[in-house]
């Protein structure tokens, strides 16, 4: 499946150029796209009774009455309803023309859990909340229980952000065109397509450079080229030197956590950078992990240029407060002056919730010198605390959200979540769905810190390092499934990264 996304407008814009550039026009995009949901509808529910198919006054409807005919034409019993009646001269109308059958109103439909429905009232572009009959409709689909096949997007559900707008379809089966939406990745929209099943109808690949695609699902095609390949005559420190602040000695096992997600990851060396007050309890836990002592932000600085650390995390269970101000800051102006990565997590956010311009305006550089990458990782809360504009009830999508809170920052923006959006300050963003529910447990926050760090520390660049942490992250937790604690993500990450050789292996 295609790793590009691409949001309703420019779903419309690829529809127009294609249709410019031929040879098919746009009835013979809806022909192809009315005869593969017939497909998938023939192909999923071959013993459904009766299909009923709910067009509405769009395109989306012009799909629906094409596959009607199709249907019908196999042999099944089909109704078609239809509410407002299609733009004269346009595809639909054609498609209604072509249909050559009585078309039912839509307050007509009544199915039973015997039938198939085929939901093609409103695909991604529907940008108001569903009222009226069409509201009532999909209480009544809901009550049928008959299995729905979507077309492009279940009708309610935004395209742009996933969002549910007043009601919506919920579909066991998806058939959309091309190249994806944002919708068909975000919650809650993900958990109403189904299965979501993407059909050639046409349009050719060459009007993605056209658009300026800048939005992807997160896979391993978006960042496996910048993954580092180990040099035999490198020694460790020259495969990277990460290093992970501590907490206190009651507080550092989200450090020890970060710590050895950053050494399994790939780098060479990794030190933890403790207080004094909690060297002993993390000596005691603490095998190929260096230690230091980290109480004097000079003292620390110095350690760091001496030993070439070429990158830092700092906020797991680090502490809120002036304390952990001054090392960010201290991190910050290394960052600039020697190209050191950065990872920003917990605490690190957390401490500048009442002065987020004073943290944003230590990261952000004039695009000169030799500037390391920036990643900070929030999740809602952590994030509604930095960006108070840009909250989940403001109206913008989550990508949106994270792009903008990306340019503010100037740095990758990880927005945390069963749907986690990656963002880089220039715009660029991945969303990502390849994770495990059971990564929602203590401490897994703080594996994902230390992948991004290790990565950094090699020399990834941070939209990358912090993708494809995402995804090794999540696919940890797939491997571990049930019953999965944090302690087990690191270790299994090995056995991640053999996959992603032997796959990459077996293309080449």
């Amino acid at each position: 499946m295609s790793d590009e996304l691409l949001t309703p407008g420019q779903m419309a814009e690829a529809d127009r150029l294609a249709i410019e550039g031929g040879p098919l026009d746009g009835y013979g995009l809806m022909l192809n796209a009315g005869r593969a949901v017939a497909a998938a509808v023939l192909a999923r529910f071959p013993q459904a009774r009766h299909a009923h198919i709910l067009c509405g006054p769009g395109n989306n409807g012009g799909d629906g009455l094409v596959a009607a005919r199709f249907l019908r034409a196999a042999g099944m019993a089909v109704s078609a309803y239809l509410g407002p009646p299609p733009r004269e001269g346009g595809d639909a109308a054609r498609a209604l023309a072509d249909f050559c059958d009585t078309v039912r109103p839509l307050e007509a439909f009544c199915a039973t859990s015997d039938d198939v429905v085929v939901d093609a009232l409103f695909g991604a572009g529907l940008a108001r909340p569903l009222d009226g009959i069409f509201a009532a409709l999909v209480d009544r689909v809901r009550q049928s229980e008959a299995p729905v096949v979507a077309v492009d997007l279940p009708s309610g559900v935004s395209g742009q952000s996933g969002a549910v707008l007043g009601a919506a379809v919920a579909a066991r089966h998806t058939v959309t065109f091309f190249r994806r939406k944002p919708g068909h990745l975000l919650f809650p929209g993900r958990g109403l397509c189904g299965t979501v099943e993407l059909v050639d109808i046409g349009i050719p690949r060459r009007v993605l450079a056209e658009i300026g695609v800048d939005l992807f699902e997160n896979t391993p095609r978006l960042w496996l080229d910048a993954l580092p390949v180990p040099d035999p005559q490198r020694h460790k420190y020259r495969r990277g030197h990460a290093g992970v602040f501590s907490g206190g000695p009651s507080a550092t096992g989200a450090a020890r956590l970060a710590a050895m997600a950053a050494a399994r990851s790939g780098a060479g060396a990794v030190t933890l950078l403790s207080p004094a007050s909690a060297l002993q309890v993390n000596a005691a836990h603490l095998t190929s992990i260096m230690l230091r002592r980290a109480d004097d932000p000079d003292d620390v600085a110095a350690f760091i240029a001496a030993r070439k650390l070429s990158a830092l995390a700092i906020g797991p269970a680090f502490g809120v407060g002036e304390k952990c101000r001054v090392f960010v800051a201290m991190a910050a102006g290394l960052r600039r002056e020697s190209g050191l990565g950065l990872v920003l997590d917990a605490d690190a956010l957390t401490s500048f919730e009442d002065e987020p311009e004073t943290l944003f305006a230590g990261l952000h550089t004039d695009g000169g010198g030799q500037a390391g990458p920036v990643v900070l990782t929030p999740h809602e809360g952590e994030f509604a605390r930095l960006f108070p504009d840009l909250g989940a009830d403001g109206g913008l999508s989550k990508v949106e959200r994270a792009r903008r809170a990306a340019a503010r920052a100037g740095a990758t923006v990880v927005l945390k979540g069963a749907d986690s959006v990656i963002a880089a300050r220039g715009g660029r963003a991945a969303i990502s769905v390849h994770a495990s529910p059971y990564l929602a447990t203590a401490g897994s926050g703080d594996v994902l810190t230390g992948l991004i760090a290790g990565l950094l520390a090699q020399g990834v660049p941070g939209f990358e390092a912090a993708a494809a942490a995402v995804w090794l992250h999540g696919d940890a937790g797939l491997r571990l499934g049930a019953g999965l604690v944090a302690e087990d993500l690191p270790g299994t990450i090995p056995a991640v990264l053999a996959g992603l050789s032997a796959a990459d292996d077996s293309v080449s």
